[in-house]
Formats: structure tokens, C-alpha cells, sequence
């Protein structure tokens, strides 16, 4: 498709128009006369007949010889005219389009010529013809950037001399906030006109009235909105009223960044529940835990990379991934059946990438390892041939592409993907959608004969594939594969994420030519306008990279193999799940089914009693394993006992004249300890009643401790956290015992919270800077290192599953962490601090600086209920094993017991 050329043509004016065009040659025959719509275009003059069976009439501006009102000069006088108005046109080339309604290669007709269009409303005639002479003198100019300069001037003027028609409101109550120009753009088509919008719409308003006189969106049905670069300048906007759709409502390109930004900032303002425009990151979140198929993802990342079904040279990109296309049978259970989602098509051919390679080694900067894109508008249209023929016509002058380069056969595109020398496409969305248009011959097109003699019809389908519908069906089965879920953020690296430029981009041996990537030019730094245009077109044509969304390792998606680390020995190991007995198997699946059952009916929590027991802020709380008796610690310096069954204090207990700030129960119930701001950790005997060891370890106060397998883990303000061994659960009270130092995790700054993970091989802690570090135990380092809050971190706890951890902070936001990657995942914002949450990897309960306790649904990205709690902030929170209890301690000196009632 080397002749293919980009070029959006505009309709100025007459869109739709009513008239009669009159058809005269250079033989006195009596004219034909037709009736139609007129289009006047940028480029071209289109005539629409209302009769399917007559063609489409299409003059370019740059072969017409003369344009004039009809009868001036004494010319055309052989047949008279009705009374309303007649525009002429003498040209050498006319296009004939559709003739009989079928879609074919133009015919095209040469010779001086001349049409008369007569249009129903004379008055109109002027101003048409006005405009027609200015077009056409700026296409009758020698340079491509003065062409388009004057177009846009005749435009702009155009524009300028209308506005937004308020009658076109829904109601005469709504109420302007604000009206811009714009153009709405299609794939080969923008129209110029008017943006508006109130209180209540998003209006369009063509200045021709096509293809309707207004385009109405009300607001109340948005549900995405995306900024989008179009032509590689932040002009475009994009809105959706569906959550999964590939196409969207509307897609706007203004003249000024600044009226997108306005229009944008309205809706998204207008918008509740969060729906406008989110982070490719939030999606992760929803797509690793299952809420999100693998199919839906990449059409949210495709668009929140400026991919979109109406910008060809950008339109959105899928992955090959079936590499099987000989086979009677498709085994998806079998990883040789897919492609390597490692490497760019390019490089799954070790011969061709080895000649690829050299050549890159030899070549002068800049350097690129590829000829070609894998998407560029070519193979857009070459997918799609079959039910967007116009759009191969219209970018081919007017001819389908030779019959041996069409999209003949799956298994011989995927061949010619693998061993060409300049394809190294990538697929569309179409491939793993619903609609079997594509791969099918319905129009009955007369796309050429092949060489073999056989005509080009429906694409033939590999041997595995009883029908298209099948080809389709097996090949969503692929995208949402064990073997593709496993393997598909290595894809996403490479197209979206960190393996797309620089170093990590040639080590991938994924490097595109500099012109595909965003920012690769930078077209305001041209003057010369030709030189823009050039630019622009070539890069247009080539193909471009997608915005980079990630600039980290993506997060593989949770599968049943990858579920849980906390079935691990160490970080590094093996995350195969460990053999279970029937018995206990159903025993967990009961339990995993009552947590479920229990955080689905969180928001129905209820208030079941309260005790003021403490004379400062509760910090800390522990609970025996019958629940009985309940611990806490408070800044008042004591320990508390408190029976929930006589709901009385039992104990009250001080080892100092400083504040405790966190307390734990050992297993067995038989000792609580408790950390101080005194710098010390104390061992309290339940049994003898009385404090039977102390633990000297730290130069500042410790915030946070943490127990497992004779264990204890405790942060301070010493900058430090400190792994202790020699403390079992059951310490007998006869003798001192000895704590060794088995690691010191250093800081830069305070430690203010730690967590552990189930298989306690992970540590996370949060720090006094807003620093988030999650630690490998195994080996005392650092794992990642995050800094992600501005303030001090409150809280941090792993997901049941240990594949990420939340944290949050003063500045009221919580954040996921995945553990994998270190990449924050979700990021949501109150409006106050969140000192301590509980939670199940997809909600959380937080306890907030005001008292209230908020649920937050992580996957929908919003907060689902308020609960009224505390006078003061939530200082902690605990919650039993079969999530159906919850105590809350505050700054009111209260601890509260909460019920789930459902």
C-alpha cells in the first residue's frame, strides 16, 4: 500500500443541501437532470443523488478550469434555468462512486466537462460560489503547508461568521456554560461547527448540518470521557456512554488546547461516581483480580493510550496470540499453540531478527531495528476491507489493493507476519470481538483475482475453525487462556508499558522508528508550514507507538498457578499451591465463603456497643481466641483488660509513665505484649499477672510490633525495624529470656507502621516521609521502595493473597501497591487523613481522622458507605478470622464493637 495517503477532508458548507445537478458535455445533448444533496468539501466537491442506482459525483477542486453562477457571461444558454439558483462547474476529471449502490473501484471520466448544480434555495448560491473560488485557489497552490493554511483560514472564517443555535436546545430552562469551534471527527471525515454545552447536554453543531443538524449527548449518560492527541496535538476529546464499547458517542477536535481542557474539566466535574477519565493503573487493579477480562483491559489501556476506532493512524492495537493456524484441533491446554508474548512480532523469527539486527548494528543514528509499525492505517484497512471498503478506495485513489496483498488467509497473514521482511503487524480488536463482518465477503466486493486464478472472498479460515463464528469464539478462548493470562503483561510491556523506549526497548529489540513515538517531533518547532505538513503526514501514514502508560514492570494477572505467596516459603520460591486433603479443602472453601459473604455486606455494619475505658487515645487492640477478653493499649501509659461477656474492666495495667502505642496476643492466650514511646517492648503474663520481661531495643520510641513463629518484628522512630528471635508463644514466667537480633531493616527516617504477610517471608513499612518499602525477610532487603504519600504513612497491611499491599495516610489517600512490581496500582483520595483500615484485597474499612468509618470499593474506585463512630479520630481497628465482629478504638478514649447484620 505504498501510495496510501492520509488526508481528513473537511465539509465546509452545503452539507446536504437540496438541488438538482445538471449533467452537460461538449455535445449540445439534452442535459440529465438528478436530484440530490450537494457537499462542498476541502478538496472536493461531492453530489449525492437520492437515487441509490445513480453514482456519487465527486470533482476535485484542483481539476476544475472555471466556477461561476450559472448564465454569467453569456455562457450555458442552450437550456433555461428554473427560478432558484445554478452554480457551474467546468472541470477535466470527474469521479463516479457506487454506481448502482455497490461498492467498486471509481470509474473515472476525463475531458472538459461541466456541471450545473441547482440548488433549492437560491440565496445560498453566493455565498457557495465564494466559497468554492477560494478553495479552489488554495488547491491550485504548488505547496502542500499552503494548501492546508488557506483551508484553514477559509474555515476559520467561515466559523467565525456563525454560532452555536440556541434553539437546538432540549428545554428552554438549560442553561449555556460554555460554546467553542470544533470539529467532530470521523475516520476520513471531520466536520467543522460549533461545541456547546449546559447544565444538562453536550451539543454539536455541523456548519454544513451533516449528517444531522445537531449531534445531542446528555450528560447524565457519560460514562468515559478521554483527552486525546490528534494529529500529535493535545486537541481531541473523546466520549463514551458505555463502559466496554469499542466506539465511542462522540470524538471533538479543537483549535485550542485550552477549550478541550474547559469542555473536558465540565463533564468530568458534571460526572459522579468517579466515572470520568481513570488511570490506567486503576484498571489494573480491577483486571488482576479477575473483575476486568483480559480483553476488556486492553481496550481500556488502548484508550487511555490515545487509541480510538476513529483515528486510523491510531486506532487501537491487539496482540497475535495464537501461533497455530495448521491444526485440526486448537489445545489451548498446549503453550506451543501460542505466541510468545515476550517479543514484538519482529523478533519472533530468530533468522530474520538476527539480518534485522545487523542491520541495526550498522545503521548511523537514529537508529530503528524496524522498517514498518505493527499499526499503521495500511493494515488497519487491511483487516477491514471487507466492511470498510470506502475507506481502501478512498485512501487508494479510488482502486482495492493488489488481490495477492489482500487479506486473503489467516494462517498466510500470520506467515508472512513471522518470515516477512517489513511486516511485523500486530492484530485489531475485531480479531477477539463478536462481529463476523470482517472476515467475510457479505457485500459480494469484486476484490480482484490472485495469481492462482481463485477470487478474493472470505478470508480463509485456519483448519481448527468450523466457521467464522468459531475462529472468533476460539480465539477469545485464547485471549482469556491460563497460558495468556499468565504471559500477557509481558505484551503490555512491550506495546504500553516500559519495554517501549530506551534501553529496556533495546534489549527487548523493540525500536520503531523515532517519528512513531509520542514526542519523537516536535511540530511547533517547524515554521515552515510545507515542512510541518510533510512531517505530519508521513508519521500519520507510518503508524504510531501508543502513549507509554506504564514506566515499570507490569504486574502479571492473578491466575489459580500465581495465586497466593503466602503459600511460600520466600519471595523467590516456587508459588505452587501446596496439596490439601477433601476435607480441608472444603473446610477453607467454607471459611473463604463466610469472609466473602461478610465483605460483601460490609456497608450494613452496625454500631453494637461502646465502653470508655481509657483516659488518652486507644492505639492498639488484641482479642483472646474465644473473644472474650479484650486488650488495648492507650497513650494514658496502660494496658487494658476489658470481659466483653460482663462487659467489665478487668485489669488496668502500667509499665511506665509514656504511652503504649500497639499491643498483640501471643498464641495460647497467655501473654500480651505491648510496644512504648520509652523505647521499650514489654512481655506481660496473663496467667501471674504481672510483667515477666522487658525488651530494651530500640534508641526512640516504637510504634508497631508484629509477631509470628517465635518471631517479633518491631518498628521505631529510630529509623529502624528489628527482627528478634527467641520468643515463643508460650514464655513461661520463671525466667528472663534472651532476644537476638536476627536483622535491623534501616531507614532513612522514622518508622511509624509495619506489616507482615501471611507466610511472614514480606515485610511492609511505612515511614514518617510518606515512603512505603516492602522487604524480602528471607534476606533482609529491600524489595521495592515506594514513596507515595506526602506525610506520614498510618497504616500498611498486605492482601490476603500477598499480592499487594495498601497503605494509607495524613494525606488521606489510600494506595495499592503490587508486591511483584512495586508499581501503585490505585490511588484514591478523601478529603482526611485515614489513620488504620482493615481489608480483603478488593474493599477496605478505614477508620478516619473524623471519626467516621468509610467502606471503599477499590475495583469501582469510589466510597460505598459512611458510618458514624467516633467523637474523635479512629486510632485502630480489628476484625476476627471469620470477618464478622469488628472492635474500633479512637481518640474519644472509646473502644466500639461492631456487627455485620445481614
Amino acid at each position: 500500500m505504498k501510495d496510501l495517503r492520509i488526508a481528513l477532508e473537511s465539509i465546509l458548507c452545503a452539507g446536504g443541501m437540496p438541488g438538482l445537478c445538471h449533467s452537460l458535455s461538449n455535445q449540445s445533448q439534452q442535459p440529465r437532470k438528478i436530484r440530490g444533496s450537494l457537499k462542498i468539501c476541502s478538496k472536493s466537491v461531492i453530489f449525492e443523488p437520492d437515487a441509490i442506482s445513480q453514482p456519487i459525483i465527486k470533482i476535485p477542486l484542483r481539476d476544475c478550469i472555471k466556477i461561476g453562477k450559472h448564465g454569467e457571461n453569456g455562457a450555458n444558454r442552450h437550456f433555461a434555468m428554473a427560478k432558484s439558483g445554478g452554480i457551474s462547474l467546468i472541470f477535466s476529471q470527474v469521479y463516479f462512486i457506487k454506481e448502482h449502490n455497490i461498492v467498486a473501484p471509481y470509474k473515472i471520466e476525463r475531458g472538459k466537462m461541466e456541471y450545473v448544480f441547482e440548488l433549492d434555495v437560491s440565496g445560498k448560491v453566493e455565498d457557495v460560489v465564494e466559497t468554492l473560488l477560494q478553495l479552489h485557489r488554495a488547491s491550485c497552490l504548488d505547496k502542500l503547508g499552503d494548501q492546508t493554511a488557506m483551508i484553514t483560514a477559509i474555515l476559520q472564517s467561515r466559523l467565525a461568521r456563525t454560532s452555536f443555535d440556541k434553539n437546538r436546545f432540549q428545554s428552554v430552562s438549560e442553561k449555556l456554560h460554555m460554546e467553542c469551534k470544533a470539529e467532530m471527527v470521523t475516520p476520513l471525515v471531520t466536520n467543522p461547527g460549533h461545541v456547546c454545552i449546559t447544565d444538562t447536554n453536550l451539543y454539536f453543531q455541523p456548519l454544513n448540518g451533516y449528517p444531522k443538524p445537531v449531534v445531542q449527548i446528555t450528560l447524565q449518560d457519560v460514562r468515559r470521557i478521554y483527552k486525546r492527541r490528534h494529529g500529535l496535538m493535545p486537541l481531541g476529546l473523546e466520549v463514551f456512554c458505555t463502559e466496554d464499547d469499542l466506539c465511542s458517542d462522540i470524538y471533538l477536535k479543537f483549535y485550542e488546547p485550552q477549550d478541550r481542557d474547559d469542555i473536558y474539566f465540565y463533564i468530568a466535574t458534571y460526572l459522579e461516581h468517579h466515572v470520568a477519565e481513570r488511570t490506567a493503573e486503576s484498571y489494573t487493579l480491577q483486571w488482576q483480580r479477575g473483575h476486568l477480562s483480559n480483553r476488556q483491559y486492553l481496550l481500556h489501556l488502548n484508550n487511555l493510550a490515545d487509541r480510538s476506532c476513529n483515528d486510523l493512524s491510531q486506532y487501537p492495537v491487539f496482540p497475535w496470540i495464537i501461533s497455530d493456524y495448521c491444526s485440526s484441533e486448537l489445545d489451548l491446554s498446549n503453550p506451543g499453540t501460542f505466541r510468545d508474548l515476550s517479543k514484538p512480532v519482529g523478533a519472533l523469527n530468530k533468522e530474520r531478527l538476527e539480518r534485522l539486527l545487523t542491520r541495526y548494528q550498522e545503521m548511523p543514528e537514529p537508529k530503528f531495528m524496524y522498517g514498518s509499525h505493527y499499526s499503521s492505517p495500511g493494515y488497519v484497512l487491511f483487516y477491514l476491507v471487507r466492511i470498510a471498503p470506502e475507506y481502501m478506495l478512498c485512501l487508494q485513489n479510488g482502486r482495492f489493493d493488489n488481490a495477492d496483498r489482500m487479506f486473503n488467509s489467516i494462517a498466510e497473514t500470520w506467515k508472512n507476519c513471522l518470515d516477512g521482511a517489513t511486516d511485523f503487524k500486530e492484530l485489531i480488536p475485531e480479531f477477539y470481538g463478536d462481529d463476523v463482518s470482517f472476515l467475510v465477503n457479505s457485500l459480494k466486493l469484486d476484490l480482484g483475482k490472485r495469481q492462482g486464478g481463485q477470487m478474493v472472498d472470505d478470508v480463509e479460515l485456519p483448519p481448527w475453525a468450523r466457521s467464522p463464528e468459531d475462529f472468533l469464539q476460539k480465539s477469545k478462548d485464547a485471549l482469556e487462556s491460563t497460558y495468556v493470562s499468565e504471559h500477557l503483561h509481558e505484551w503490555i510491556d512491550l506495546v504500553f508499558g516500559y519495554k517501549q523506549k530506551g534501553s529496556d526497548a533495546v534489549g527487548a529489540h523493540n525500536v520503531f522508528h523515532p517519528l512513531t513515538y509520542e514526542g519523537g517531533v516536535d511540530l511547533n518547532s517547524i515554521e515552515d508550514p510545507n515542512e510541518k505538513v510533510a512531517m505530519l503526514t508521513q508519521i500519520l501514514e507510518f503508524g504510531q507507538t501508543p502513549k507509554q502508560l506504564f514506566v515499570t514492570p507490569h504486574p502479571r494477572r492473578i491466575t489459580s498457578k500465581f495465586r497466593s505467596l503466602s503459600q511460600t516459603s520466600s519471595y523467590n520460591a516456587s508459588t505452587a499451591d501446596s496439596p490439601v486433603s477433601p476435607g480441608e479443602e472444603s473446610f477453607e472453601d467454607l471459611t473463604e465463603e463466610s469472609k466473602t459473604l461478610a465483605w460483601n455486606n460490609i456497608t450494613k455494619l452496625q454500631l453494637h456497643e461502646q465502653h470508655k475505658i481509657h483516659k488518652e487515645a486507644v492505639t492498639g487492640i488484641a482479642v483472646s481466641c474465644n473473644g472474650s477478653s479484650v486488650f488495648t493499649t492507650s497513650q494514658d501509659s496502660t494496658l487494658k483488660m476489658f470481659s466483653k461477656e460482663s462487659k467489665m474492666l478487668q485489669r488496668s495495667i502500667s509499665f511506665s509513665n509514656m504511652a503504649l502505642s500497639s499491643c498483640l496476643l501471643l498464641p495460647g492466650d497467655a501473654t500480651v505484649i505491648s510496644s512504648s514511646w520509652d523505647n521499650n517492648v514489654y512481655f506481660y503474663s496473663i496467667a501471674f499477672g504481672r510483667c515477666q520481661d522487658t525488651l530494651m531495643g530500640h534508641d526512640d520510641a516504637v510504634s508497631k510490633i508484629c509477631w509470628h513463629d517465635d518471631r517479633l518484628y518491631s518498628a521505631s522512630w529510630d529509623s529502624t525495624v528489628k527482627v528478634w528471635s527467641g520468643v515463643p508463644a508460650e514464655m513461661t514466667g520463671t525466667k528472663r529470656h534472651q532476644f537476638d537480633v536476627l536483622a535491623e531493616l534501616e531507614h532513612d527516617v522514622s518508622v511509624d507502621t509495619i506489616s507482615l504477610n501471611a507466610a511472614s517471608t514480606l515485610l511492609v513499612s511505612g515511614t514518617k516521609e510518606g515512603t512505603v518499602t516492602i522487604w524480602d525477610l528471607t534476606t533482609a532487603t529491600i524489595l521495592h521502595q515506594i514513596p507515595c504519600h506526602s506525610g506520614t504513612v498510618c497504616d500498611t497491611a498486605f492482601s490476603p493473597d500477598s499480592r499487594h499491599v495498601l497503605s494509607t495516610g495524613e494525606d488521606g489517600c489510600l494506595n495499592v501497591i503490587d508486591v511483584q512490581t512495586g508499581m501503585l496500582i490505585s490511588s484514591m483520595a478523601s478529603d482526611e487523613p485515614q489513620r488504620c483500615f482493615i481489608w480483603d484485597g478488593n474493599s477496605v474499612l478505614s477508620g478516619s481522622q473524623s471519626g467516621e468509618l468509610l467502606v471503599w470499593d477499590l475495583l469501582g474506585g469510589k466510597i460505598s458507605e459512611r458510618i458514624q463512630g467516633h467523637t474523635g479520630a479512629v486510632t485502630c481497628i480489628w476484625m476476627n478470622e471469620q470477618c464478622s465482629s469488628i472492635i474500633t478504638g479512637g481518640e474519644d478514649r472509646q473502644i466500639m464493637f461492631w456487627k455485620l447484620q445481614y
